[in-house]
């Protein structure tokens, strides 16, 4: 095929009508699910009976946030492809999910997983781990909008961060639109448009891969010979180097943070965080959920590394020992994919470009409102009720405070976006570390609660409260800027969940078992006993059905 020329372009009319039609199809998504949804299972759970293979997807959608969308091609574009060694925690995270955790939580039909804590510890255990998971999913996801803000941003005005009006209004529009359509349609809404989102990113990183390779006069061999021999920043390695097996807490990427400290980071990011698993509790029974899950994480392994390869040929794009006069150029600040995107690709197609990386900002974006809103709803709310005596119950009838948590939320989240443009520094952070690493505050508490719960007979409500706040203590510590700072040391963000978790599980452990949660016992003889109840479960319905 003769080769594409990609030249300098401007941002036409057709580009943004483009875009203008994807906002209006999300909107009108939302809009068609929102009369379907008439109390909380319905619009937090779908009332369970959403196809496995939309649940995955949308799984996948929830992952792959504008972090991913920017971050990993920038990542292979300055460094290598070490990234994608975190991947091997990723597939050991979600088979440990899909055994333990996700049975349990079916089983208890809890509108959250935060449920479980309740029915295990304590009214008050959930109601703690209710407000570590908002303070940790506010973080992570506000700092996941400034990041879709400040490509966006670029993507708009051509202005880098430097330029805080600029990211303030992309900050409110991104953020206001993932709001309406949350708040009109509920999980379904989120689901079915993160399928749509999905779809849209994968032929965006699709499109560019194929643009690329018939725009760099190279065949696929010589690409490769180019980048192996052209040296990475993260060591002596080329390009296309993958594994570091040096033991260096202060490397993110090296092969002990992939099948050790990343191992912690999925399960709870899959495992404790409503965020991902409120879809999974979408499906129809345990297995479908569970299998929906470890689909997801094979899925988005060949996801990731498409990102990844469009990052290294980038590299290639913009190199005049290859291009000659016509390498791209992209400037140090703002973020390389989207400066291709907005300066490179033919007219319209820039648009769809857009539209890939808002499908993918938002994507992240509504999910994290809708179980951010049911958490509040579920796990702080009705439990403050329920200790002042008054009664409720696990699943209301109403649309109305379903809707009015899911405005606050949204609200919540747009707050520390605009907090994130003055505190975020590019010199002192990459995007995935600061996206990453912000949530390891309440994953650690959480984290070590939940392995309390489940493997062991020990903690009450007590021992709970005062390991969320340890958990996240411990995180505070070991960051840069406190005692390993002082002393020289630097411990890279996957390695903050280890210590955390660890300190978390110890003072969970030493609480003595409530009398209330003696019913609950450990794993090994609960969650064993939740699966074979499912399974007979979905044999009955099957022969339901059969009559």
């Amino acid at each position: 095929m003769d080769a594409i020329q990609l030249t300098e372009q401007r941002f036409t009319y057709l580009d943004w009508g483009v875009i203008v039609a994807y906002f209006v199809l999300v909107l009108l998504i939302g809009s068609f699910f929102s009369k379907r949804s008439k109390n909380d299972k319905s619009f937090f759970l779908a009332d369970r009976a959403m196809p496995m293979w939309a649940v995955a997807l949308s799984v996948i959608a929830t992952a792959l946030s504008a972090a991913t969308f920017i971050g990993a091609p920038q990542e292979a574009y300055r460094s290598d492809l070490s990234y994608l060694i975190l991947n091997i925690g990723g597939v050991i995270a979600v088979f440990i999910i899909a055994i333990f955790f996700i049975p349990v939580f079916f089983r208890l039909n809890t509108v959250t997983i935060y449920g479980f804590l309740e029915k295990r510890f304590g009214r008050g255990a959930r109601l703690a781990a209710g407000i570590a998971f908002l303070f940790g999913r506010l973080l992570a996801s506000g700092a996941r909008l400034f990041i879709a803000a400040l490509a966006i941003s670029f993507l708009f005005f051509g202005s880098s961060i430097d330029s805080k009006q600029a990211l303030i209004f992309t900050t409110f529009i991104v953020g206001g639109v993932g709001t309406l359509y949350t708040l009109s349609g509920g999980i379904k809404a989120v689901i079915w448009t993160d399928v749509l989102q999905i779809t849209v990113v994968v032929g965006t990183v699709l499109l560019t891969i194929f643009l690329l390779l018939h725009t760099i006069p190279l065949s696929i061999g010589e690409i490769f010979s180019f980048l192996s021999n052209s040296r990475s920043s993260y060591g002596d390695g080329g390009k296309l180097s993958l594994v570091h097996t040096e033991l260096n807490l202060s490397s993110p990427y090296t092969l002990w943070t992939g099948c050790f400290a990343i191992v912690f980071m999925n399960i709870a990011s899959y495992g404790v965080d409503h965020d991902a698993i409120q879809r999974i509790l979408t499906c129809k029974s345990w297995w479908r959920g569970s299998l929906s899950l470890i689909f997801s994480n094979f899925l988005s392994i060949v996801i990731v590394f498409l990102f990844m390869a469009v990052g290294l040929l980038l590299f290639v794009f913009s190199s005049p020992e290859v291009m000659g006069g016509a390498a791209a150029i992209f400037n140090d600040i703002d973020p390389v994919y989207p400066q291709f995107l907005i300066k490179y690709l033919p007219r319209g197609l820039s648009g769809l470009a857009v539209a890939g990386l808002f499908a993918v900002a938002m994507g992240s974006l509504d999910s994290a409102i809708n179980a951010m809103a049911s958490s509040f709803l579920t796990d702080v709310i009705r439990p403050l009720k329920a200790m002042r005596g008054k009664k409720t119950e696990e699943f209301g009838t109403g649309q109305l405070a379903p809707r009015l948590s899911v405005a606050a939320m949204g609200l919540a989240l747009i707050a520390f976006a605009l907090f994130s443009i003055f505190i975020y520094d590019p010199k002192q952070n990459t995007i995935l570390g600061f996206a990453l690493g912000a949530i390891a505050f309440a994953y650690a508490g959480l984290l070590g609660v939940f392995f309390t719960g489940l493997f062991t007979r020990r903690g009450n409500t007590k021992s709970v409260c005062i390991a969320l706040v340890g958990g996240a203590l411990t995180v505070l510590l070991v960051q840069p800027y406190m005692l390993p700072g002082w002393l020289g040391l630097v411990i890279a963000w996957p390695w903050w969940l280890v210590f955390g978790t660890t300190v978390s599980f110890t003072i969970c452990c030493m609480g003595r078992p409530a009398a209330s949660s003696s019913s609950l016992s450990s794993l090994s003889s609960l969650s064993s006993r939740l699966v074979l109840d499912s399974v007979a479960s979905e044999q009955e319905e099957s022969v339901e059905v059969g009559v």
